[in-house]
């Protein structure tokens, strides 16, 4: 899950420290892993709505001996801590989510994982898209790293009553015909400022990211050469002039006042890939039947999508293991669908009618069992890189200071340059 989504720097460290009181005050032994009377905690790191909560409960009841301690923090800060855990040797958490953007940095460290075939997790292989399975795995083939959670697959998600006071269509079929391209969305977004003096999409940089997902090369070719000419250029272009424009609310995600957005009408519109239905109904349940979902200006596309890794430094690796493969069970990923939005890695459960038939009732009954789905059995995902995560954090840094106004646009594309060279080396 993007998110991810979720997602910046300056929050490191503030997400850094709360990580290691949770982890402190989670009941894990820092020796044995386990509390008393055989019990074992077992602590995943993770950030926005993986759907563990519900599933935390009843996992514990099934399995008496077992406590689930659940640290959800800041995107990039999660990944920063996991690496830093990595290097030093210890602290890393039982289990690890790590978003698509990161896997190919830490998949390259794979004698810091569990090999998760050594559990017999290949005989999960043929479930998952064949290229979900390929991300997490080792170079050579021989270390599966994490099973994967979610795809993202893309979609725009609108509120209808703020497009209804802007004279803007609401129903979904007209809204996906308003923006067959990007450079059609921003001329529907200055027409929406223009009326109604508000903004139209909550930040610039989540404009950036999907319409990266969307071009056929990312941030690194398969030989780890940057290449910010292409796709990099394209999406930087279209996330600066939006903020140019004023269109843009400038909310951080996943911070408090992106979620206080989400409520207050402080935009009307965002790209939403599957992840990101849950963090909205359950951070504005007040909205209920105000938003819906259109297509995606472009056509289709992928932002994010994550997996579960177990550090080898965990003291409860056969349980943490046991978790993981109970919880890529179809029963519990239908219910991760249902309940936050995160569309399943094994394309024989979009079948189900369970998904299938699904409609959002959140999101004006939008058939999510069917836009997501569609999405995510067309994609041919860019490869990524190792350092995807570190580059793509650097340029959405110059894109947030050309939306605070601390540099101007037309210095920002080399500044844009001179970072990501810096992050990837």
């Amino acid at each position: 899950m993007r998110r991810s989504t979720p997602r910046w720097l300056r929050v490191a460290a503030v997400g850094l420290t709360v990580g290691s009181l949770v982890v402190a005050c989670s009941g894990r032994s820092t020796t044995g892993g386990s509390g008393g009377d055989g019990e074992v905690t077992l602590t995943i790191n993770f950030w926005g709505d993986f759907g563990l909560q519900d599933l935390k409960a009843r996992y514990e009841a099934e399995n008496t001996n077992v406590k689930i301690a659940l640290n959800s923090g800041e995107y990039n800060a999660q990944h920063e801590d996991l690496q830093k855990k990595l290097i030093a040797g210890s602290g890393a958490p039982d289990i690890a989510a790590i978003d698509e953007g990161f896997i190919v940095q830490f998949r390259s460290q794979a004698d810091q994982f569990v090999n998760l075939l050594d559990f017999g997790a290949g005989k999960h292989e043929d479930h998952y898209l064949p290229w979900k399975w390929k991300q997490s795995l080792s170079a050579d083939g021989a270390t599966q790293i994490g099973l994967g959670t979610d795809v993202g697959g893309l979609a725009m998600c609108y509120r209808t009553d703020l497009f209804e006071a802007a004279d803007l269509p609401t129903e979904r079929d007209q809204v996906s015909a308003l923006w067959p391209t990007w450079d059609r969305f921003l001329e529907v977004g200055q027409d929406y400022t223009a009326k109604t003096k508000k903004k139209f999409i909550d930040n610039a940089t989540n404009l950036f990211n999907p319409i990266l997902g969307q071009q056929q090369a990312g941030f690194y070719d398969e030989s780890e050469q940057l290449q910010m000419e292409g796709g990099p250029k394209v999406a930087f272009d279209y996330a600066v002039r939006a903020a140019d424009a004023g269109l843009s609310a400038n909310l951080t995600s996943f911070q408090a006042d992106w979620d206080k957005g989400f409520t207050s009408g402080a935009f009307a519109v965002l790209p939403c890939p599957a992840w990101m239905l849950g963090h909205i109904q359950n951070t504005a349940p007040g909205t209920k039947g105000k938003w819906d979902i259109a297509a995606v200006p472009g056509g289709g596309g992928n932002w994010g999508g994550s997996f579960l890794t177990i550090p080898k430094q965990g003291k409860n690796v056969d349980e943490a293991y046991k978790f993981l493969d109970w919880l890529i069970q179809p029963e519990q990923q239908i219910e991760v669908f249902k309940t936050v939005g995160n569309l399943p890695s094994q394309p024989a459960l979009y079948a189900d009618p369970a998904i299938a038939d699904f409609k959002n009732e959140f999101f004006s009954s939008a058939p999510v069992g069917q836009i997501f789905p569609k999405m995510a059995q067309g994609l041919t995902p860019q490869y990524l890189g190792r350092k995807n995560g570190p580059t793509r954090v650097a340029v959405e840094n110059v894109i947030n200071r050309v939306q605070n106004g601390t540099l101007k646009s037309d210095a920002a594309w080399a500044e844009a340059i001179k970072e990501a060279e810096k992050a990837g080396k």
